[in-house]
């Protein structure tokens, strides 16, 4: 069924399934439970899920498959979103030709950096890729203002009059498809529950599943093969006859297609681009990403980037305060002791909690969240072929 083997077709359903229900999912706590702030499933952030899990899936292609290592992938999440958002700005507020334009030009500004960087290999191309994301970056932030904006950016004004938008004098546009506002949302509420169903977030969750659904049939095509012919002995593979450069050049632009889609849909969920989206951190966040969940993998990408967006949307925001609410049972000196434990690892320490997390992944883990639940899968048939095989035993 849609040219998918049985295992890829049940992993695509359950992503479905995920995405879909993910209001449900997300918020397993009441509102007015004290775990409530452990609840994730809010507009913003769902978004977040989604758009980084974009992100990352087109990362992996290239990283995952071929084993080359970019630290400059910003950048294209940065020329798509600049892309849309003058697509907005001058054409129209509808979000598919934004999201198609990030996606095109992202493409070209690939081709172009990916021709240059992979004449070399290893840390070298690696530094290439980080050498023209900082330059995107110094480029966007300063010489190139009237276009980017510079350091305030770039957003949707009063004074932008886009030709296919009928605005009045004065009103600021909104991003919409086909007149459904992106920020039109419903709330249901089930007792002390209360789910949010966002227009923009599901929206974003078609493109993410058609983006899925495209890896899915790229891992297992025979370019797909041949990218990790690559990966595992690229001269072995030259020395056959075969260039591996097209090959990897394809790769290469393609994940920056994922990238500059990444970059419209962020434009499409919030109307404002800032060169920051092209600093080297947002490229090394998606290299954590990627191998957190599991690097050469289908969803583990989506798993790393939806377990750091957690972290960081909800870690950062407990602090001292809600800690005290947590261990007031407890008498004062063993409250305070355990607050000042773990003070160091919540708020803006959530990056040390990261860093535990990802160095512990690392050692114990390294094919990342997707070996965890392979391992937790083989203990629970383990436990069940053991049961039956007592069953099967006669007794004596």
């Amino acid at each position: 069924m849609l040219g998918l083997n049985n295992k890829d077709l049940r992993l695509f359903i359950i992503v479905i399934c995920l995405t879909v229900f993910a209001p449900f999912i997300l918020n397993p706590f009441p509102e007015t439970s004290e775990l409530a702030q452990f609840n994730a499933g809010y507009p913003d952030l769902m978004q977040r899920f989604i758009i980084f899990g974009i992100f990352a899936i087109g990362f992996n292609i290239l990283f995952g498959l071929t084993g080359y290592l970019s630290f400059g992938h910003a950048a294209f999440l940065g020329v798509g979103s600049y892309a849309a958002i003058w697509m907005m700005k001058l054409l129209t507020l509808n979000v598919i030709p934004a999201i198609l334009m990030s996606i095109v030009f992202a493409g070209l500004f690939a081709v172009v950096v990916g021709y240059i960087s992979l004449r070399r290999s290893g840390i070298y191309f690696s530094i290439l890729t980080l050498a023209f994301a900082q330059m995107s970056y110094a480029l966007a932030y300063s010489v190139l203002t009237p276009i980017t904006g510079g350091e305030t950016g770039l957003q949707i004004k009063a004074t932008d009059t886009p030709l296919l938008s009928n605005l009045a004098e004065g009103e600021i546009g909104r991003a919409n498809l086909f007149g459904l506002d992106m920020r039109s949302s419903f709330e249901l509420e089930l007792g002390n529950w209360l789910f949010t169903f966002n227009a923009g977030y599901y929206i974003a969750v078609v493109f993410m599943l058609i983006a899925f659904y495209l890896s899915i049939r790229l891992f297992r095509s025979p370019f797909g093969m041949m990218l990790r012919a690559v990966k595992s002995n690229q001269q072995r593979m030259n020395y056959t006859g075969l260039n591996s450069k097209p090959y990897t050049l394809a790769a290469f632009v393609i994940s920056g297609m994922y990238a500059g889609l990444a970059g419209g849909l962020m434009v499409a969920m919030d109307t404002q681009v800032g060169p920051e989206r092209m600093f080297w951190t947002a490229s090394g966040e998606v290299v954590l990403m990627s191998i957190l969940g599991g690097a050469g993998t289908l969803i583990g990408p989506v798993l790393g980037a939806g377990m750091i967006k957690y972290m960081e949307n909800i870690i950062s925001k407990i602090n001292d305060n809600i800690l005290h609410k947590w261990f007031e049972f407890m008498p004062d000196g063993i409250e305070d002791f355990l607050v000042t434990i773990i003070h160091p690892f919540i708020g803006k320490g959530w990056h040390l909690t990261l860093g535990l997390l990802f160095m512990a992944v690392i050692i114990f883990l390294p094919g990342g969240l997707v070996e965890l639940g392979q391992r937790i899968g083989r203990l629970f048939r383990r436990g069940g072929s053991k049961d039956t095989a007592a069953q099967s035993t006669p007794a004596e």
